[in-house]
Parts: structure tokens; sequence; C-alpha cells
């Protein structure tokens, strides 16, 4: 029967423990990373090799190479809940991040190599892949869907398709002997091993399935990991008792690392790396934000292999509400997005405009300054290490169009009928609902954000009235240059009087019939106080003489009407000492227009 040596309380399932299989002394030891001590060591079979841990973080599996097993050990109790036979000699164990398979690198027979298909929820092995020579490093796509086998002896790298199990590609060159080891980047992009022989690290692209670069190293690299950004690797180098940093970005070693005694496997978690030190008998525990190891632990004969479980995935951050939900264009406004996982947030976009004040009150709250922007509907996301939240209506944030300002009309008047075409000018138009002049609703069409047409209104009154236009925001103010006047339709004087410019000669003192037509009957009061009026002038150069001054009718009768033909008559009275003179006669309307004769008396 297996029995477990405990040498503290075991750790929940929840603890991400380090595990380490320890060759020589047939067992793994567990290592608590909050406290770096060993709090279990598990008897498992004999020789084991390789270690792997579920992507749940429920089971850790021990490749057992001469028991021809793997042990799987329930990381609740860390005890070894059962176990699995497998392929001859079997080595290097990598679990594919779906977790529904494991996969298990042996010998098939001398010369052939080959990769053991495990159910994980059945623990069984459901298909053997013949690889290249002695597989020593297995790792899996990060989407799952490729498996590549680092064939020590075959000197090349076999890469699996997971959903037929069939070798799919074979990638070999003679400047990359030995693989020992190999890690994927985790974008999928790079595959990098660990060259033995050859001192170095080959650079794949998986793409292609070609390596693109070769990196040197010192002696013995036997094992590589790759940061959780993907921005370095670390490579133990076995003869040199050190740990190699390399730049995945430059492909260049940054620094070297001193640990224990033969170093041969590595595992990254976020700011720790752990090193096997196969001759030490101890893990080194190095801070990967300075490169200095900052613990030694003491744990079984030759450890081989070590693993964790994965990262587990941060959550996306997830927005639900925004207070207040709209703002104005200029910005500044202070919103506080409400919603889940936005602990880390490093930035908040309204659009793709990034706000400013970004304030993380805790989880589920946020606040930041709404940047300006121009009028409309924005999603408001929150970006954290994870991701960006996905939109939805929840998020949605409107920037308020100001009211609209009328600040031009033309033609700026126009007859009582309507039916006049004008243009208006201003800002923030788009989305108007309504056009009046004065209280009277016009037809009109949005051109765009700072111009209307608009049909003028029949009115039954003339003079300046407020064209008014209306969005959702408001309703523009009123003032001087949205002013319209409704105008008499007024043709012209009729005979015997001759309109402007021709000078009409006439007798000083005769009455004269100042006729004209306005379309119409508009009574009798369409002549405004101080109109009509006679003013002299230069009969040369018509500059005035003096001031106007109020006409007189003949025979006191004023304006009248005749509704037979439509016309007005203003009986203007003349004076006899006008005689040699030049005369303007002016008639002013209720509408502000003015409408002139030009006189010339004579005896």
């Amino acid at each position: 029967m297996l029995t477990v040596t405990a040498l503290l309380a075991p750790a929940s399932a929840a603890t991400r423990n380090v595990y380490v299989a320890n060759l020589r002394s047939n067992n793994v030891s567990v290592i608590d990373p909050a406290t770096g001590s060993v709090v279990a060591t598990i008897p498992v079979g004999a020789n084991p090799e390789g270690v792997a841990v579920s992507p749940d973080n429920s089971e850790a599996w021990t490749a057992n190479d001469s028991s021809n097993t793997v042990s799987v050990i329930d990381t609740a109790t860390n005890t070894v809940s059962t176990t699995i036979g497998v392929g001859r000699l079997p080595g290097p164990l990598a679990f594919a991040p779906n977790g529904a398979f494991a996969y298990l690198g042996h010998f098939i027979s001398p010369g052939v190599g080959g990769v053991d298909v495990i159910d994980t929820a059945t623990h069984t092995v459901v298909a053997d892949v013949a690889v290249g020579n002695q597989p020593f490093g297995i790792a899996v796509s990060p989407d799952s869907t490729r498996v590549y086998v680092a064939n020590f002896v075959g000197n090349s790298v076999s890469v699996i398709d997971a959903a037929t199990n069939t070798v799919v590609a074979t990638i070999s060159s003679g400047s990359a002997r030995t693989p020992a080891s190999i890690a994927l980047s985790p974008d999928g992009t790079h595959a990098y091993t660990a060259n033995f022989n050859s001192n170095n690290v080959s650079v794949i692209d998986t793409a292609t399935n070609t390596i693109s670069t070769l990196i040197a190293t010192g002696g013995g690299p036997g094992g590589v990991a790759v940061t959780p950004d993907g921005g370095r690797l670390f490579v133990p180098e076995e003869n040199a008792n050190v740990v190699a940093v390399i730049d995945t970005a430059t492909d260049t070693v940054t620094a070297t690392i001193p640990v224990g005694s033969v170093p041969i496997s590595v595992l990254v978690d976020g700011t720790t790396a752990y090193v096997a030190n196969g001759g030490g008998n101890t893990v080194s525990v190095i801070d990967t934000t300075t490169d200095t190891v900052t613990r030694t632990i003491a744990v079984g004969n030759t450890p081989f292999a070590i693993a964790q479980a994965p990262t587990p995935p941060l959550a996306l951050p997830i927005v639900t509400g925004i207070s207040p939900t709209h703002g104005p264009e200029a910005g500044g406004t202070t919103v506080t997005v409400s919603g889940s996982h936005l602990t880390g947030a490093t930035q908040v976009l309204f659009g793709s405009v990034p706000a400013s004040g970004v304030t993380v009150v805790n989880d589920s709250t946020l606040t930041a300054t709404a940047p300006a922007q121009a009028d409309g509907t924005v999603d408001v996301t929150v970006i954290t290490p994870a991701g960006t939240s996905a939109t939805d209506p929840t998020d949605r944030y409107t920037y308020d169009e100001p009211a609209p300002a009328v600040t031009g009309i033309s033609p700026a008047s126009g007859v009582l009928a309507g039916g006049t075409s004008v243009t208006i000018t201003g800002t923030d138009f788009l989305g108007a609902t309504s056009v009046a002049f004065g209280s009277t609703p016009a037809a009109f069409t949005v051109v765009s954000d700072t111009q209307i047409t608009a049909t003028a209104p029949a009115s039954s009154t003339v003079g300046p009235v407020d064209v008014t236009v209306t969005t959702p925001a408001g309703t523009s103010a009123t003032g001087a240059a949205d002013r319209y006047t409704y105008s008499y339709p007024f043709t012209g004087f009729y005979a015997p009087v001759a309109n402007t410019p021709t000078l009409n000669q006439v007798h000083a003192g005769q009455a004269i019939p100042m006729k004209f037509s306005l379309g119409g009957n508009y009574g009798l009061d369409i002549i405004p106080t101080g109109f009509p009026t006679a003013t002299q002038v230069n009969c040369a150069t018509g500059a005035p003489v003096n001031t106007s001054t109020l006409t007189d009718t003949a025979g006191g009768s004023g304006l009248q009407y005749d509704p037979t033909t439509n016309t007005y008559t203003y009986v203007w009275k003349t004076q006899k000492a006008w005689a040699g003179t030049c005369q303007v006669f002016t008639l002013g309307l209720n509408d502000t227009s003015s409408h002139v004769a030009d006189f010339q008396f004579v005896d």
C-alpha cells in the first residue's frame, strides 16, 4: 500500500503546488510556493522521469520509467489515486491545455519512439503514435490541436495532429542535435528546443514547422521554459550549473544565473522560476525580476522533472453599468463603471478614445473621466491584463449634442404666401425634429450639421419672425441672426407714375395718384406712422437737400383700395412751391419695406 510522508498539512487542491519527480528515490516532492517548503513526499513507481499537473490542478501524473506506469496523484490529498499501464520506458509527459488528453513519450522499440495518448476522463491509453527515437520532451499547443515531441536520439521534433493522432511534420537540423526539452510560446507561434549536444536553442516557426533561428548557449542545455509573457526563456545548462536567460525579441542570452549541481529541468510561474538540480538533490527558486536565486529547497534523490498546474486564465472584465450615461461633448464628466473583474484595469476606452483619471475602487467598481468626443453614443470598455470587456447595451455612454444655434438666414425675407426656399446656417443641426418660422412649422431637410434648407410657410401678418431649429438637445435661442421677414408682394407703382430710375416730370401743385398692388386686400393700415414722405434732392446728383417730411393727401382722402382692380391708391398732394425742384416719394409699408419714385417739378 502506498503511503505519504506528510511534512506539513497537505495544501488544498486550490493551491498550485509544485511537483518534483525524484528519479532515484522513487517519489515526488510537493512544494508549497507560498512558503517555499516541501509539504509532502509521495511514493510513486520506479524511476519517475516525467511529471505533469492537469490544467484544473486536480491531478499530478508521474511517468515511472522502470515501472512502465503512470501514477495519478490526487492533489487535494497528495495520494496516488490510480495507476495507468503505459508503453515501454515512459518519460516526458504533458497535458493538453483543454484537459481532455495527456501525452506520454516512451520507447516502442530500439530506434523508434512513441507517444501514448491518454484519455484523462477514463485514464486509458487510446492511441500510440510512432515518433522519432527516444522522445525526451513534449509540449502541446495552446489550442490543444498540435503536440510537439523532442526526440533526443532522433535529433528531430515530431509534430502530431491531435485530431488524427498522426505525425504531420518532422523538423530536424544537423545543427540542432539531441533536443532534450521543448516549450511553446504563450501564443503558440514558436516552439523552443534545448539542444543538449549542440549547445544551442532552436527557435521553430510553428506556422511553417521550420527552424528560424539557433541561439547559442553554454554547455549542455537540458531544459527550457517560457515566461508567461513570452518575452524570455530560462534554459538550464547541465554542464555549467547555471540557467541561461534568453531575450526572445533579440534571441540573445542576457544573463546566466548560478544554481545547484546539474540543473536538468525548469518551471516558470509568473515572477518565479523553479530549477530541478539533478546532481544536488535540490530545487533552486529564482526571482525572475532580478534573475537571482532566492531560496534552495532540499528534495529527493535526483530531481529530474518539475511541474505545476498552469496559471488559471484571468477572467475578462465585464461592464454591467455606467453612471451617468451621458455628458457633454467637451468631456470631463466623472463616470462610474460597474461590473466585475475590474481589478488591474490599465485603460478605459470611450469608443476608441482613452479616458483619463482611471481609478479602480474595487473589483466591481472604477471611475474614469470621459474624454472629449463628438456627439453620439459609444461603448465604454475596460482593459485589464486578461483582455478587453465585451460591448453590451449596458455600457453605452452618450455624448450630448448641444442645443442647435442659428447663425444665418438666406434669403432673409419672403412673401406672405410662403414657399420661399430658405437656407439656414448654424451648428448642431443633425437630428433636427422641427423648424419653425415664428410659431409656424416649416417643411425642412437637414443637409449637414451646419445647414438646413426649409420652405417658408405662409403667414397672415407681415414683419420679422424668428426661425428656430429644434433637436433632442433643445431649441435654438432667438436673436437678430435668425430673423426672417414676411413682406408684401409689392410689384411697383402703376401708371401714371414710372418707377425708379425713371424721373417723372410733373407740374408743381398737382395731385398725383400713387397706385400699387400687393396682390390682395390687406386693409388700409398697411402704411406705418411716418410714411409716406417726400425728400427734396439735388436734381443732378440725387443728394438730399433737406430732411424727409410727411406728405399730404388731396382732400384728406388718405389710402384707398379698389377691389375691382385689386389696387391701392394714395393721392399725393404736391406743393406749387416745389416748382424747379426734385423730390423723392417714399412709401413705407408695415413689412418694413420702402418703395420710392423720383419726381421733377415744373411750373
